[in-house]
């Protein structure tokens, strides 16, 4: 499947310093889970990796232990040195609330080790890609949760927010809810509130336009992306990316 790579810094340069590969999950674990992926890299000197996380819950077998990741609202920094390999379940917004039993906000900004009880060792030395994913897989149907309908209405509703709904009145509005039943419901299932991820997806979307590297008019893309103003949408980008629009664009150059 194509490798997602919205929210990689500086994601064409990444390119050369590791790989990483995207699988799907099988039709068992798909209400749950969004896809697998890879990274494996070789370095001769470390490379720090930057990276601004989705609304997503993580569960990465890699070598220092098998960690349950929850939304990490802050930039996330992997420094890979050496050789290795990793693989990340990528579960869908809403997707990891059945496996919790509980509201998945107390995850949020936490890693969990051991979560599963298993060695890293029994997925990451499968062999390929597939047989990791399938490795993978035999650890996670056996402990599969019934199917909660809710989680496709999350879905939906962040699917919403990616294709282009900029407001939370407005998500409550065409999910047929009240805005603070919506802001309960993404603090149970996702484990941040919608007005977050409207903000997150935002940044992504700018980020990426960066990367084009196509003149960006950053006060056209502010009103492109819901901002009143050009400087709110800078202050969000230097919160979220850590430096402005333009720096951001003079650290992508050779």
């Amino acid at each position: 499947m194509p490798v997602p790579r919205k929210g990689v810094l500086g994601a064409q340069a990444a390119r050369t310093r590791f790989e990483l590969r995207a699988l799907a999950p099988s039709a068992e674990l798909a209400d749950f889970v969004e896809y697998y992926w890879l990274v494996s890299w070789r370095r001769t000197t470390p490379h720090e990796q930057q990276v601004v996380p989705h609304p997503n819950v993580h569960l990465v077998f890699e070598p220092e232990g098998t960690l349950l990741y929850g939304v990490m609202r802050g930039r996330f920094v992997r420094r890979l040195v050496g050789e290795g390999h990793v693989l990340g379940v990528r579960f869908h917004p809403g997707g990891f609330r059945p496996w919790l039993g509980g509201p998945v906000s107390t995850l949020t900004d936490k890693v969990v080790p051991d979560f599963l009880d298993v060695a890293p060792e029994t997925v990451l030395s499968a062999g390929d890609d597939a047989a990791m994913v399938a490795a993978a897989e035999a650890v996670l149907i056996p402990r599969r949760p019934e199917a909660d309908p809710v989680v496709a209405d999350v879905r939906s509703m962040v699917a919403a927010i990616e294709q282009g709904v900029s407001r939370v009145d407005e998500l409550a509005r065409e999910a047929g809810m009240a805005v603070r039943s919506v802001q309960r419901l993404f603090n149970e299932y996702v484990g941040v509130g919608p007005k977050w991820v409207i903000r997150r997806v935002r940044m992504h979307e700018a980020a990426a336009r960066a990367e084009s590297g196509d003149d960006v008019d950053w006060a056209a893309l502010a009103v492109d992306l819901g901002y009143s103003d050009q400087a709110h949408f800078i202050r969000d980008f230097r919160k979220n990316i850590g430096v402005t629009p333009a720096r951001y664009v003079a650290t992508l150059r050779p």
